[in-house]
């Protein structure tokens, strides 16, 4: 796809998050890597839902900022493509129910995934990130440790962040896991989570490996 193809796919899924509930006003960024040292990134203090292809800003890796107000929370994302070099988009967003899991549960390093299969095949496990402050260089820190392991991650109090090859890759990440995570609630408040046999998390983990490491 050509720049401008990429830069209409970044808009249109920041109206879907919006629209999704998956974040609101100007909350949340998405970014895609066009080289090495080149990328694209939502810009600062603009509603996702009213976002204009003309608002998009530019930036280096170094720091350098080429065109626009990126995000400040770039560094974010700069981190993500640092360590991953397969990485091509990165979405973050603030699901509200996967914060609310992560306000709940602070003794959970990942989210529950031994009683629903379709967190296992669509995502694998997924990662509780420890806070650290949004907009500070900290944030990228606290992530390294989960990459490139990790393509879907819970921030702990904050929000969600998915990385993958295609900003629709990384789009679905953010939806699947709210979705999942409403699931989990809803489960828990009507009873609980009875975890599958261990068997049969055997083999759905098995199938994932086969599936690769993409979210679906």
């Amino acid at each position: 796809m050509d720049e401008r193809d990429v830069l209409k796919h970044i808009v249109e899924a920041c109206k879907r998050l919006h629209a999704r509930n998956l974040l609101a006003a100007a909350d949340g960024n998405i970014s895609y890597r066009f080289s090495d040292e080149h990328i694209a990134i939502t810009p600062t203090g603009i509603n996702k839902g009213k976002l204009r292809i003309e608002d998009m800003a530019f930036k280096q890796l170094d720091g350098k900022i080429l065109k626009g107000k990126p995000s400040g929370e770039r560094l974010m994302h700069v981190a993500v493509y640092r360590a991953c070099p397969e990485a091509r988009a990165v979405v973050h967003a603030h699901p509200p129910t996967a914060i609310a899991w992560s306000l709940a549960r602070p003794d959970l390093k990942f989210l529950p995934d031994e009683s629903l299969p379709e967190v296992i095949l669509a995502a694998g496990r997924i990662p509780i990130v420890p806070y650290a402050r949004p907009g500070t260089a900290a944030m990228g820190e606290a992530l390294r440790p989960f990459l490139p392991e990790y393509r879907l991650m819970i921030l702990a109090r904050h929000g969600a962040l998915c990385w993958g090859e295609t900003v629709e890759d990384a789009y679905n990440g953010i939806e699947r896991l709210e979705h999942v995570c409403q699931i989990l609630k809803s489960a828990v408040e009507l009873g609980g989570l009875p975890p599958l046999p261990m068997e049969e998390l055997a083999s759905l983990r098995a199938m994932r490996l086969n599936l690769g490491p993409r979210i679906l």
